[in-house]
């Protein structure tokens, strides 16, 4: 299986720091396009968020996850099926004790990756990683996995991450070329 790892805020919707209630959420420009076109292309949709306001006492692990099925729903509605969301709630420097813990599944580390890669059986050199930091990508650094970085002000590539200027839906036409939604 060949998937597209998405970042969340930043990526998907616009980021605003702690979101976790829907009237805050905001889909970036042209990322529902995008996310229909990579589908269409056979590509799995796994989202790979960190969600440090959980453990810094903002919300909670239940508000994450209502906004979290609201986007999902709101997403099938327009024929998006995103396979898997991967979240870590973790923090060292946490408010809330029982998340205060330096874990393997807080990016830029990988765990939550390759768990996905596990449970998915997905072919990391068909793959791409997608979100507006550098520990969106932290997966091509370990494997052959390609990705891009949004919004990066730059339009370069090294090693196997290319940089853009543009969102989702630039990384959609430059990963996809002629393919036609």
């Amino acid at each position: 299986m060949k998937a597209v790892f998405l970042d969340r805020d930043g990526t998907i919707n616009c980021d605003k720091k702690y979101l976790f209630k829907r009237e805050g959420f905001e889909y970036l420009c042209g990322v529902k396009d995008a996310l229909k076109c990579f589908s269409d292309a056979g590509f799995l949709l796994i989202i790979i968020t960190n969600q440090s306001g959980i453990a810094r006492g903002f919300y909670t692990e239940q508000d994450y996850s209502v906004l979290t099925d609201w986007m999902l729903s709101d997403l099938k509605n327009d024929g998006i099926e995103i396979s898997a969301v991967y979240f870590c709630p973790h923090h060292p420097k946490a408010s809330i004790l029982q998340y205060k813990k330096d874990c393997d599944c807080r990016k830029p580390k990988t765990g939550l990756f390759l768990k996905a890669v596990a449970d998915y059986k997905i072919d990391l050199s068909q793959s791409y990683a997608i979100g507006d930091k550098e520990r969106d990508v932290a997966i091509c650094k370990e494997s052959d996995c390609k990705g891009f970085v949004l919004y990066s002000g730059k339009n370069e590539r090294v090693g196997n991450v290319t940089y853009i200027n543009g969102g989702l839906k630039e990384a959609c036409d430059i990963l996809l070329g002629d393919f036609k939604c």
